[in-house]
């Protein structure tokens, strides 16, 4: 068992309560063919509203032009790990206007896209890290996302390396221990008019 296994309050699969996202990623490693097939298509087969499918994927390879766009996307925070991973996937979400308003939908689809790609790496051997932290204006421009598409995360996937390998600040936070809100602050039965439960 990894020593980032889920302490979990109930039995749930290995790859659910395994798969983590390191920032410590084997610059060595490459992605082959059949692995990225594999990856993509995992998203491809997410589950979406009305079967709309709004999520696209700007797919980069360590050392490819894709690639290091999106890599120059990111915050410096990420810049700093993010480099030595095997593939960058930018998520974006076709946004539907109905009546010229917006629909939230896209992105929650879009996320579940994402979520079954990062479990899917996790099922390869591999480990995935998303992340937020980029300029989507930058993203947008250097990779032409046409208008109507919303850059929603940054997704990067590769092979674990040595905590060892990161900067000490960054060596804390891989090494530390992982941790969830419990479970009572989080599922409940609510009746209608009953505050929600929060943290003091």
């Amino acid at each position: 068992m990894s020593p980032h296994t889920a302490t979990t309050a109930a039995a749930v699969h290995p790859l659910l309560a395994d798969r983590w996202s390191p920032r410590s990623f084997d610059a060595a490693h490459t992605l082959g063919d059949e692995e990225l097939a594999s990856l993509l298509e995992a998203a491809r087969w997410a589950p979406s509203a009305f079967n709309a499918q709004p999520w696209r994927f700007l797919v980069g390879r360590r050392g490819d032009g894709t690639y290091l766009r999106i890599l120059d996307a990111l915050i410096p925070f990420n810049q700093q790990w993010a480099g030595t991973s095997s593939l960058l996937v930018a998520a974006v979400a076709e946004d539907r206007v109905e009546n010229g308003v917006p629909q939230p939908g896209p992105a929650y689809d879009t996320g579940l896209s994402v979520a079954q790609l990062a479990l899917q790496a996790h099922a390869l051997g591999l480990h995935a890290h998303q992340m937020s932290g980029f300029d989507a204006d930058a993203l947008r421009a250097s990779l032409g996302v046409p208008e109507g598409f919303r850059p929603l995360s940054v997704v990067a996937v590769g092979a674990l390396a040595p905590a060892e390998l990161l900067p000490p600040k960054l060596r804390e936070r891989e090494t530390a221990v992982r941790e969830r809100r419990p479970g009572a602050e989080t599922f409940f039965a609510r009746t209608w008019g009953t505050p929600l439960p929060v943290r003091p």
